[in-house]
């Protein structure tokens, strides 16, 4: 059954065994929420969390497009849009390939390659992330592209999200691991230590169908399909 944030909240305090207006407990719900949140969108690479922008564009004569480091946690394709309308996907290298091939910035052209080159000096990537490319746009392109966001975590004025609705097991398993710490239950010296390894446990039960199903949605599954693994037909068809 999907979770409201009520309903998370009482079911971490019930299985918590604290009262739901406990001062210390509601202090560290969304402490509590951010990590289980944060490692399962780290652990699962959301397909839900992709998304594409047509925001930015490439300057004629500047290889290098900025990008807020807001803007997405993974950036992942690139494509330069012509003033035709043709769109031609860049291709991913090192930045070193760039710097060598089109070091000089004499070469230039409808952009074909990619590199992350780094983030901006002044906050150490803080505030902005570079791209190169190759090479260097000869007049301005439009640019889509497409890269993994963090989602609006679960709040009492956010109160359902793709988490909630759709992983509430796994979500309850994780606040659980970080409930522990405030139970005082986190390590081997404590009155159960057993509590967060369990929680751990059946997160990582729960992670392992769940990556699957991730992957079945981006047909990344057996053989590159949506089908779940079968092992009695795992053989790829020759």
């Amino acid at each position: 059954m999907s979770l409201t944030y009520a309903s998370y909240v009482q079911q971490i305090a019930t299985m918590a065994v604290v009262p739901v207006t406990d001062t210390n407990f509601t202090i560290i719900i969304p402490s509590m929420i951010d990590y289980a949140e944060l490692r399962m969108q780290r652990d699962l690479d959301f397909l839900s969390t992709q998304i594409s922008t047509n925001a930015y564009t490439f300057t004629g004569g500047n290889n290098t497009l900025t990008l807020p480091t807001s803007q997405f946690i993974v950036p992942q394709t690139f494509e330069v849009i012509d003033g035709s309308g043709n769109s031609t996907p860049l291709l991913p290298v090192g930045k070193e390939f760039i710097q060598n091939v089109y070091g000089s910035g004499s070469t230039t052209g409808l952009p074909q390659y990619f590199a992350v080159y780094g983030g901006d000096t002044n906050t150490t990537g803080n505030t902005s992330q570079y791209i190169i490319v190759g090479p260097t746009p000869s007049s301005s392109y439009a640019v889509r592209l497409t890269g993994t966001i963090r989602s609006a975590p679960l709040s009492a004025s956010n109160t359902t999200t793709f988490i909630s609705t759709y992983l509430p097991d796994m979500f309850i398993m994780a606040s659980m691991i970080y409930i522990s710490a405030f139970q005082r239950n986190f390590g081997r010296l404590n009155d159960d230590p057993q509590m967060a390894q369990t929680y751990e446990s059946q997160y990582q039960a729960l992670k392992a169908s769940a990556l699957i199903e991730e992957n079945r949605k981006k047909f990344q599954a057996a053989a590159w399909t949506s089908y779940s693994p079968a092992p009695a037909a795992s053989p790829t068809r020759g």
